[in-house]
C-alpha cells in the first residue's frame, strides 16, 4: 500500500509541531492523535482538536486518512481545547450541587433566614411536596448519569464547569430560599392546582427518562455512530413522531409543571432560561440531523409539535 506522511501545524501560528512518516492509509484520526501524543504528552487526545482547515470543524475521531481529501502529503491542524474533564463527573457535580443546597434552605438553617426555634418547617404541605419533587428530580438525573447515558462526546473544557454549577447551584439557592421562605404563600387555587402540577410534574418526569433510555439503546456496544431516534413501544417516546429532541420537551414540561405547583415567579424565569437553552440546543441538533440524515422525518420540529 501507498504510505501516507501527516504534516501537523498550529492552527494559529502555521508552525509545525510534527511530521508523521509512513503513516498507513486506513489510520483514524483518533490513531493519528495519539501518535501526536506520543511527541506532546500534555496534548493527551480529548484536548486535542484536528482539523484540515484552520478555521474549520473538527475532524471525527473515527474518520480515515484516506478518505479525506487530501493527498499523500497530508496537512491537518492542530487546536489545543485546553484541560478536559469528563462529562460523567460533570454532570455528578453539577446535580449533586442542587440536591444539597435546596435541603440547607428547607431545613431552615437559621444562618440562611435567621430564625429561632419556633420555626423550623414550613405550615403549608405543598413545600415539603416541592422538595420532595425537587430532590427525585436530581437524583433521577444522577441515576441517569450513572447508569444510562452514553456520551458521543467523552469530556468538556474544564473552565466550564465553573459557569455551569453557578447556573444550577445558584438557581437552586434562589428556588429554594423563596420556596422555603417563612412569608411563602400556597398556590392560588390550592390542592387542584397542586395536584395537577403534580401528575403533569411525574408524566414529564417519565417521559424524561423514557427518551434518554431510547436515545442510550441507540449507542449500545459503545457504538459513536449516529442514528435517527425513532418511537418505540413505550407510548412516552411517541413524541418522536413530531420533535427531534422530546427529552428536552419533557424537560421544559417539568419544570413547567413545578412552576404551576410552587407558583413562584423565580421558577418560573428558571424555566423560561431553560426554555431558551434547550431551544438553542434543540435547533443545534435538529439541523444536524438534517444535514447528516437525506431520509430524516419531515414532520418533526426541534421542541415543540408543529411550532418550533
Amino acid at each position: 500500500f501507498v504510505s501516507y506522511q501527516v504534516e501537523i501545524l498550529d492552527w494559529k501560528t502555521k508552525k509545525q509541531l510534527c511530521f508523521l512518516d509512513k503513516v498507513e492509509p486506513n489510520a483514524t484520526i483518533r490513531e493519528i492523535g495519539l501518535m501526536f501524543h506520543k511527541l506532546y504528552p500534555r496534548w493527551y487526545p480529548a484536548r486535542q482538536s484536528i482539523k484540515l482547515d484552520p478555521k474549520g470543524k473538527s475532524l471525527r475521531d473515527e474518520e480515515i486518512l484516506q478518505h479525506l481529501p487530501v493527498g499523500t502529503t497530508a496537512t491537518l491542524y492542530f487546536k489545543d481545547l485546553g484541560p478536559q474533564i469528563g462529562w460523567t463527573t460533570v454532570f455528578l457535580i453539577e446535580y449533586t450541587g442542587p440536591l444539597f443546597i435546596y435541603f440547607l434552605f428547607y431545613f431552615r438553617m437559621p444562618f440562611v433566614y435567621g430564625l429561632d426555634e419556633r420555626f423550623t418547617s414550613s405550615p403549608h404541605p405543598v413545600v415539603n411536596l416541592a422538595c420532595i419533587c425537587h430532590s427525585f428530580h436530581y437524583i433521577k438525573r444522577l441515576i441517569e448519569t450513572i447508569f444510562v447515558h452514553r456520551f458521543s462526546h467523552g469530556t468538556m473544557p474544564l473552565r466550564n464547569i465553573v459557569k455551569n454549577c453557578l447556573y444550577y447551584w445558584g438557581f437552586a439557592a434562589w428556588l429554594a430560599y423563596y420556596i422555603n421562605h417563612p412569608l411563602y404563600t400556597p398556590p392560588s387555587y390550592g390542592k387542584k392546582q397542586i395536584n395537577f402540577a403534580v401528575i403533569m410534574f411525574l408524566l414529564c418526569e417519565a417521559g424524561n427518562f423514557s427518551i434518554h433510555v431510547a436515545l442510550s439503546d441507540l449507542r449500545r456496544n459503545g457504538s459513536k455512530i449516529r442514528k435517527i431516534p425513532y418511537p418505540t413501544k413505550n407510548p412516552f417516546t411517541w413524541l418522536f413522531f413530531f420533535v427531534s429532541c422530546p427529552n428536552y420537551t419533557y424537560e421544559v414540561g417539568t419544570w413547567i409543571s413545578f412552576t404551576i405547583m410552587t407558583q413562584c415567579v423565580p421558577v418560573g424565569l428558571f424555566t423560561l432560561l431553560c426554555f431558551i437553552q434547550m431551544t438553542i440546543w434543540a435547533k443545534d441538533k435538529h439541523c444536524t440531523y438534517l444535514r447528516e440524515f437525506k431520509d430524516y422525518p419531515s414532520l418533526r420540529m426541534p421542541i415543540i409539535p408543529f411550532l418550533l
